[in-house]
């Protein structure tokens, strides 16, 4: 997984494997399905976040909120300069980039937002999965919405790949590249 978890998910529910943003059968456009989607989880995703804050004891800081709000708000990754840059648009101040980077650091560590290592780019996570349950990233290179699916079977498999192995990962992250659904049809 892309994140080292304290815990489980907030809201976990021990759910039967899911793809988010389901079927892709949209444009990419702010207007679009997959935005839309991604607007009305945002809300949820961000109690949930500030419960697990409190549960654990920490802080969900005014900037480390204003991150996750900032990738909740978008179905497209994005980079640490990337929010510095629309950050300081907001604020008509630039926050110190290592600012930015440490609210990262505190969200990744509690599961709230994911990094695709091929793209240097971070992804909010409002999706309710086990923490140690594999995700995978579905990446469109044409339109640059990303998806995830979770599957407990897959995580199941790959526990018994690493274990026959002797493997211990450090991180486990799938990302897979192409083109969505709607991307594909205009193709």
């Amino acid at each position: 997984m892309a994140s080292s978890r304290t815990g489980q998910h907030p809201g976990d529910t021990g759910h039967q494997g899911h793809v988010h943003g389901d079927a892709h059968g949209h444009s990419h456009e702010d207007d679009c399905d997959h935005a839309q989607e991604r607007a009305a989880q945002a809300p949820q995703a961000l109690a949930a976040a500030e419960a697990l804050c409190e549960r654990l004891g920490v802080r969900l800081t005014p900037i480390r909120r204003e991150v996750l709000e900032t990738l909740l708000a978008t179905h497209r990754p994005m980079g640490a300069y990337d929010l510095v840059e629309d950050l300081a648009r907001r604020h008509e101040r630039r926050m110190a980039p290592i600012t930015v980077y440490r609210a990262l650091d505190f969200l990744l560590e509690h599961g709230l937002i994911h990094k695709l290592a091929t793209q240097n780019a971070f992804v909010a996570c409002p999706h309710q999965h086990a923490a140690d349950e594999l995700v995978i990233f579905l990446i469109c290179e044409s339109c640059g919405g990303v998806d995830e699916i979770s599957s407990p079977e897959l995580s199941a498999a790959m526990q018994g790949i690493r274990r026959k192995a002797r493997f211990t990962p450090r991180a486990e992250v799938i990302e897979i590249t192409g083109l969505c659904g709607h991307c594909g049809a205009k193709a």
